[in-house]
């Protein structure tokens, strides 16, 4: 936040006495994107998921996932949605571990880009930065793979998942409605021979004033953004067909800093091997 400041304060006083016309706000005109209303609509809540008491089925517990390695440090789960299966599981990192990902990625950060064809292109509607980090960087990756793969039964080494890929937003980042999984046989995903993307798992590392959340479209609800929780979905369903239902976009940061960290775990024949 201070750092979006010091941004904008430097660029007025390099030109004080240029005038500034007025802006004009207007709706995108953006034919291709059918689900704008329903976008713009969730990235104006706060949350939109119904509550655990109007739905008894969504529930808080303590999910050691019948693993060792969780037995003496459950953690917080909390069902959020049902079709899509979509899980917050809260505290996930400390603000230590939080702050130490942060600056391993900070000096490999360059702008995002996504899979266009057989291409890896920049593109309008996903602006933030972007850094992919290996296990061997630091032995806390490797403390934090550890701690995914006893919580999700995935393993989330590769090629079986890709490196950790750590996300910056600043004022204005988003990233429209997308699919993690691969759609087209042509995209890059598929060239890598180990199969689509069957699970997300996104650790927030920051927290976020205002906007940020993730909305999920067709589900027609959204996530705000919480301080070192972890969000987790199945993007495939056991047929190893993508789960339509998990289209979901990374809602325009109005004030603040949104840092991210996505493991996106595979499988070689796309299917899950696990609940």
């Amino acid at each position: 936040m201070a750092r979006n400041v010091l941004k904008y304060e430097k660029l007025l006083a390099e030109s004080p006495n240029q005038v500034v016309a007025e802006a004009v706000i207007q709706r995108p005109n953006v034919p291709h994107l059918q689900t704008r209303d329903t976008y713009e609509g969730l990235c104006q809540t706060l949350g939109s998921q119904p509550t655990h008491y109007q739905i008894p089925s969504l529930y808080c517990s303590y999910e050691t996932n019948s693993s060792p390695y969780l037995q003496l440090q459950p953690v917080r789960k909390e069902v959020i949605h049902l079709e899509p299966y979509v899980v917050l599981y809260h505290d996930f990192v400390s603000d230590v571990e939080a702050q130490k990902i942060r600056g391993l990625a900070e000096p490999w950060l360059q702008r995002s880009v996504v899979a266009s064809g057989e291409k890896q292109l920049p593109v309008e509607y996903r602006i933030s930065k972007s850094a992919w980090l290996k296990d061997t960087v630091d032995p806390l990756l490797v403390t934090l793979d550890h701690r995914i793969g006893a919580l999700t039964g995935l393993d989330v080494q590769p090629p079986y998942a890709e490196y950790l890929q750590v996300v910056n937003y600043g004022i204005g980042g988003h990233y429209e409605p997308h699919f993690d999984h691969a759609t087209s046989p042509t995209s890059p995903l598929y060239r890598m021979k180990s199969g689509n993307r069957v699970a997300t798992f996104m650790i927030y590392l920051s927290s976020v004033e205002a906007g940020g959340a993730t909305a999920f479209i067709y589900a027609n609800f959204s996530v705000p953004v919480v301080k070192n929780a972890a969000l987790f979905w199945w993007n495939l369903r056991r047929s190893g067909d993508g789960d339509g239902d998990t289209l979901h976009a990374g809602c325009p940061v109005l004030v603040g800093d949104k840092w991210g960290k996505a493991c996106l775990s595979r499988h070689e024949n796309g299917v899950r091997d696990s609940e």
